[in-house]
């Protein structure tokens, strides 16, 4: 009887092994999900000059300010599911931006080792473009490349809100499936399509994006077309878009180009255009840029020109300051800056505007 029961117990205590082995192992191979808090908390104090004068508290002079959450999970033979939840905030006041709660990005997808799949409301390839390859990126202080656009209402880096991709498209393109490469030494390509949703007018109403982005060494270069249609409005506009950025030692140069064919009854083409540089020594960043937007069917034209600088109190807080000059001319041309235009800051006789911004940021 003891002999059988020694046998039985070496039997359980082997099966307990084996089965403790396998749970290890799976363990091993398969990583648990995770998930991210992230945040960006940015203000500056703004003082503009034009026709009028004009002081205020604004968010987001560096990185627009945002609460976020991100992660994924290892579902092992070299797929995973990834996410990336993230709400705009306006912190002068407390409100949402970009018109929704998860406003700045929404998105949920699947990578392989052929590429990877989202979808959701994601960024367009013009507005990582101009913010990528700007020192000024896309926001909305400075010569930054938000003053490119207005041309017939079409806004290619603020986003203009469209019934092809609600709010915020091309910049942010909602209904949206997006594909990319993986990277071929140092190059990778992708694909967006913004769904309009419209019964019967699949081709008539969408926005269709397609990219290239090398990036090796010194050298970092992007090029992007964009394809927006809305049937209801007649609207159908081209964007093709290049840019560019080079470093040598604590120096870089920036520069690229924003060119929109308008294709609808209006006609109201444009370009813009932009060159910079800065300097890194130590904890301090110097910056310039210069930037033109300008319609091509006609003389209207917007020039900014302007110098930067930043102070790392440490690799998440930061101050800013920046002085710049805006120079709106030409006949039936609306004046641009770099965020909307408050009524009353330019006339018909003092269409220029001088900003100087003062500013501090901090991620977590």
């Amino acid at each position: 009887m003891n002999i059988k029961h020694l046998a039985f117990s070496a039997i359980a205590l082997a099966a307990a092994s084996v089965g403790a082995q396998a749970q290890t192992t799976a363990a091993a191979t398969t990583a648990p999900s995770t998930v991210t808090i992230y945040g960006v908390v940015d203000a500056y104090g703004q003082l503009s000059h034009g026709a009028s004068s004009l002081s205020r508290v604004q968010s987001g002079g560096l990185s627009g300010s945002r609460l976020g959450f991100k992660g994924g999970e290892d579902l092992g033979g070299g797929l995973r599911t990834f996410f990336t939840l993230e709400s705009g905030i306006n912190l002068d006041d407390g409100s949402n931006g970009q018109g929704a709660f998860w406003g700045r990005q929404a998105f949920v997808g699947l990578g392989t080792v052929y590429g990877q799949v989202s979808l959701g409301r994601q960024y367009g390839s013009v507005y990582s473009l101009s913010g990528d390859f700007s020192e000024f990126t896309n926001g909305p202080t400075g010569p930054s490349t938000a003053v490119i656009g207005g041309f017939g209402g079409y806004e290619p880096v603020r986003g203009s809100a469209n019934a092809a991709t609600g709010n915020g498209g091309p910049a942010r393109v909602n209904n949206s499936v997006k594909y990319e490469t993986p990277v071929f030494s140092g190059f990778k390509a992708g694909t967006l399509i913004g769904l309009g949703e419209v019964a019967g007018s699949t081709t008539k109403t969408r926005t269709a994006d397609v990219y290239g982005r090398y990036t090796a060494g010194p050298l970092d270069a992007m090029v992007s077309f964009v394809d927006d249609r809305i049937a209801s409005s007649g609207l159908k506009v081209s964007t093709f878009s290049g840019a560019a950025a080079y470093s040598f030692g604590d120096y870089r140069v920036t520069g690229g180009v924003i060119s929109v064919n308008d294709k609808s009854a209006t006609n109201a083409d444009g370009e813009g255009y932009w060159i910079g540089g800065d300097y890194r020594v130590g904890l301090n960043l110097f910056k310039a840029q210069y930037l033109v937007n300008k319609v091509k069917n006609g003389n209207g034209k917007t020039q900014a020109i302007g110098a930067g600088y930043q102070y790392d109190l440490s690799k998440r807080t930061n101050l800013y300051t920046s002085l710049t000059y805006f120079k709106n001319e030409g006949t039936g041309y609306t004046d641009r800056w770099a965020s909307s235009l408050p009524a009353g800051l330019t006339s018909a006789s003092d269409r220029n505007i001088t900003e100087a911004v003062v500013g501090i940021r901090h991620s977590f």
